[in-house]
């Protein structure tokens, strides 16, 4: 009972440090309790079984946010919550999955794609996240998704440094260097190393455009595996026996018709008319060597098609891609104009590289086909 003021206790003897001293003492008060996303959901329910697959995903990116889930045909008071919560929020019938955090509500699940970004949005800033970064292309990267980044520029950067993408660059650059002219031949070669990322950028999404359509089955990845040791093994075959037997590369009955359109570069004496040849030369350059250089990019948009991104993060990661393929380019035309000076890619290199590419891609499809989870 409490008492009333100006009563008399024992405690008015207590002297005053000692009541200090106690309430010092005395437990803390317990912290807020953490904001909690309630799921609820029912057995049977596909869409329910999708976003408890989101969830354990969205679980390991956020270990602080707790999540409960709440099976209303198993719990009467789940049910019941569910209808409370419902009304409240203004929705109504109630349905399944709904997410319910901070008072705010919200219902069904399509897919990771779709349904991922209005979860975040559900949570928003609520929960505080170590290591995390939101990015506008690529969605939030955090410590434990730096994986996919990483491998974004690997292989971009290697699929850059493809002989027959570096071959026509270089002996590009070995003509322009005769004109003496820096802006010029940086106009020219920036245009086609630039058209040359466009084509290829559209090719990419083309071909994750079809891996989002189809998906990646068991029959499609087996397949995919064992075109990746195939172009692997033939780029072995090249760096042991070059240019003997079949290789894939650029056929020698396409090179006059390329030597011919890099000499139109040239020949044209308006820049417009020069810029536009070459950025001609890039978009039939791409379509030529599309079986040299077509295994990265399949397999890469398989894995990427694989994630559980928004579009937007999708396509970011191509250009993400994209940036790091015409990296090494971009740094050759860059050492060709300062130096005024130009090098052809000469058979030794061209050996090596076939052999480095080679080697990433058998062990590409040794992944696809034997540990896949370490792609996808």
């Amino acid at each position: 009972m409490p008492v009333p003021v100006g009563a008399s206790s024992l405690d008015d003897t207590v002297p005053a440090a000692l009541a200090a001293l106690a309430a010092l003492a005395a437990p803390a008060a317990p912290a807020a309790q953490r904001a909690v996303l309630e799921v609820f959901v029912r057995d049977g329910c596909p869409h329910c079984a999708d976003a408890k697959s989101y969830l354990a995903e969205l679980a390991r990116e956020l270990p602080e946010l707790p999540i409960v889930y709440r099976d209303v045909d198993e719990d009467p008071a789940a049910r019941g919550a569910l209808a409370e919560r419902s009304r409240q929020a203004g929705v109504w019938p109630p349905g399944v999955p709904t997410f319910v955090f901070e008072g705010k509500v919200l219902v069904g699940f399509a897919d990771a794609a779709r349904s991922g970004p209005e979860i975040r949005a559900l949570i928003g800033r609520s929960v505080q996240r170590t290591g995390v970064v939101d990015t506008e292309l690529f969605g939030a990267i955090s410590a434990s998704r730096l994986g996919l980044p990483l491998f974004t520029i690997a292989l971009g950067l290697l699929d850059g440094f493809n002989p027959c993408a570096m071959w026509v660059l270089l002996f590009l650059l070995s003509l322009l260097v005769r004109m003496r002219d820096r802006t010029r031949m940086a106009l020219v070669a920036g245009t086609f190393v630039l058209a040359s990322g466009a084509v290829y950028y559209a090719f990419m999404a083309a071909w994750l455009n079809v891996f989002l359509v189809v998906g990646l089955s068991a029959g499609l990845r087996i397949g995919l595996g064992c075109l990746a040791l195939g172009i692997g093994a033939f780029n072995l075959k090249d760096f042991v026996a070059f240019r003997r037997g079949p290789s894939l590369s650029i056929p020698d009955a396409a090179k006059p018709g390329l030597y011919a359109r890099m000499r139109s570069v040239l020949r044209a004496q308006a820049l417009p008319a020069s810029l536009a040849a070459v950025a001609v030369l890039a978009v039939v350059v791409n379509f030529v060597e599309l079986l040299c250089t077509a295994g990265l990019p399949a397999i890469y948009t398989a894995v990427l098609a694989q994630q559980q991104l928004a579009p937007a993060a999708h396509y970011g990661y191509l250009g993400l891609y994209i940036l790091a393929y015409i990296a090494d380019d971009s740094l050759m035309v860059a050492v060709a104009v300062i130096t005024l000076g130009s090098r052809k890619l000469t058979e030794g290199a061209g050996r090596w590289l076939k052999l480095i590419s080679g080697a990433v891609m058998l062990a590409l499809g040794a992944a696809l086909l034997v540990r896949p989870e370490l792609l996808i």
